[in-house]
């Protein structure tokens, strides 16, 4: 091969061969991360790193490039993965109570209407608190009977009946499981009242288009 052959190819090797190494030094990293307390940068990562919490940083320019957070442990997963398919199951049920309201909306000619059909559910639900509300106050004051007559024995100096202690117990028991239902009641009471609200909005969009909404004066108590 003649010499000036020989030159030019050994220049361009020489030139492909710088273009490399700048290449290869643009893409590589310097890494950062805790190790026992303290910050330790490299630009390999070591086995028992790979698994921490690190800045990666550009060779090149010194400019921050990345950050990479730390695995999660098996309990962080299996955490992550339950949130994540209770995100999916809640997007799916607001997405039907969307639906849902959407449809009650479209089943009324007027406001009124609407709000007619809901007092009706209203009504049911006071009438049922009303009753859970007497049911609650008629046993507390039972139990309190039991209560005073078993206080008057022991200061007597009288033993309580077997009979008396039970029905004390039975009766707290109840109570309880009364008093839980009644705060359900009263809950389901409340989110009526938003679901109301929320429905009425809802029609209210969808009639504004069509022009005036027609609306009528709340029922008193409604």
């Amino acid at each position: 091969m003649p010499l000036k052959t020989r030159l030019l190819t050994t220049t361009v090797l020489l030139i492909l061969a710088a273009t490399a190494s700048a290449q290869d030094k643009g893409k590589k990293k310097l890494y950062c991360w805790e190790e026992n307390g303290h910050k330790v940068c490299g630009d390999a990562l070591p086995p028992e790193a790979a698994g921490s919490a690190r800045s990666e940083f550009s060779v090149k320019s010194g400019r921050r490039v990345g950050e990479v957070a730390r695995a999660l442990t098996g309990d962080e997963r299996a955490a992550a993965e339950v949130a994540a398919k209770q995100a999916v199951v809640d997007a799916e049920a607001e997405a039907m109570r969307k639906r849902r309201e959407h449809a009650i909306a479209e089943s009324y000619a007027t406001e009124a209407d609407l709000r007619h059909a809901f007092q009706e559910r209203i009504d049911l639900l006071d009438a049922t608190l009303k009753a859970s509300n007497l049911g609650v106050t008629a046993l507390r004051q039972s139990l309190l009977g039991l209560l005073r007559q078993a206080g008057e024995l022991e200061l007597a100096g009288k033993p309580v009946p077997p009979t008396t202690a039970n029905n004390i117990m039975i009766q707290h028991t109840e109570l309880r499981r009364r008093e839980r239902i009644l705060v359900q009641q009263r809950q389901d009471r409340a989110d009526l009242d938003n679901e109301l609200n929320r429905v009425l909005e809802r029609y209210r969009e969808m009639k504004r288009p069509n022009g005036v909404v027609a609306t009528a004066p709340a029922p008193p108590g409604g």
